[in-house]
This record gives C-alpha cells, structure tokens and sequence, in this order.
C-alpha cells in the first residue's frame, strides 16, 4: 500500500473510534433510562414550577468561561402544558428575553417549542433526569449560527437542579453551559 493510503486509512479509523468512543462513553453517551430509579424523582411540574432564580456559566470551545449570567425564570403550568419565560443578565450587561412552550406527555416525554428553535425540541423525564434535544438559532449578534443542543438536568436531593448543556456545529462542541437553578425565596 502507498504511504498516503496508510494515511488515509489510519486517519479514517481515528475518527471511527473516536465516533463510537463518544457514543458509548461521556455527555452524549446518556441515556434518560440510566436515571429511572435513581436518587429523587425529578417531576417537571413541580420542579420546574413558579420563580426560579438561575446562576450559570458559558464555556467557549477552548474550554474557558466565555461568559456568566444569572436568570430569573417563572414556569406556569396548566395540567400537562407550560410556559417558562426566562429573563437572562450576562456579565456584558447584556439582557436576553425567553419563552419556553413546554408540553409533558403521560410517558414522560416533553415537547419544547421556543421562538429561537429551529423545529421543536423533543426531551423525556425519567428517575432523577430530564433531557431536552433541539436546534437553537443564536442571535445575529452571536453569529447567527444554529446549534445542535442538548440539555441535562438533574435533581439533587434538596430540590435544587443542576443544568449541563452542550451546544455542537457539525457535530463539534463549540460551548458547553452549566447551570443551577433553585426556587427563588419569596
């Protein structure tokens, strides 16, 4: 074989294992079934329910913080559908306005619509996690790019949640965010 064969060849195996490595092991290799059972149950309903006061941090895809925010959020259910509007206070004094339409199906599975998706989010309440996939399109002052995103949430045994989400553009993660959020004391 020519040495530019052997190159081809090797590189192709390269990204093959490190394809299968990333979904059997890490952030993308979860599953909401590996949480059924598990520490509290997480309910969005009741978890994710009235003032909610957020604490986060933004990674960029060097892997250090890009940014900081706190959120005020407010989650108003009517039997299985809800809304969350979120109000967003970054570190550059910049503020950003959002709206989550969420609907819960008997099965645990959500449904998450948001102006800035592209298409509807698609998640699942299972055991002590809830996971939410979907398409965000960032603002024209970010890029305008439109990103593959995956949240993860977890409940921890005094109620407060604990958010990770990663955010990918052709399948390579360009930030990652983490996130608590816990019921706002009136």
């Amino acid at each position: 074989m020519e040495p530019v064969l052997y190159v081809i060849f090797g590189a192709l195996l390269a990204l093959s294992l490190l394809a299968v490595a990333g979904r059997f092991a890490g952030f993308r290799a979860q599953r909401p079934s590996d949480y059924a059972g598990s520490g509290p149950v997480f309910d969005i309903r009741k978890h994710l329910s009235g003032p909610l006061q957020c604490e986060g941090v933004i990674y960029g895809p060097t892997g250090r913080v890009s940014s900081r925010f706190v959120a005020d959020m407010d989650v108003r259910w009517e039997g299985n559908k809800g809304t969350m509007t979120e109000v967003f206070h970054y570190d550059s004094g910049s503020v950003q306005h959002r709206e989550w339409r969420l609907t819960l199906g008997n099965d645990g599975r959500i449904r998450a619509e948001a102006d800035d998706l592209v298409g509807v989010g698609e998640g699942r309440q299972e055991g002590s996690a809830v996971m939410l996939s979907y398409r965000i399109k960032l603002p024209v002052s970010a890029g305008g790019h439109v990103l593959d995103t995956t949240d993860w949430m977890y409940i921890v045994e005094n109620g407060a949640i604990m958010n990770r989400s990663q955010f990918r553009k052709f399948g390579i993660k360009v930030a990652e965010l983490v996130a608590t959020m816990r019921k706002k004391e009136t």
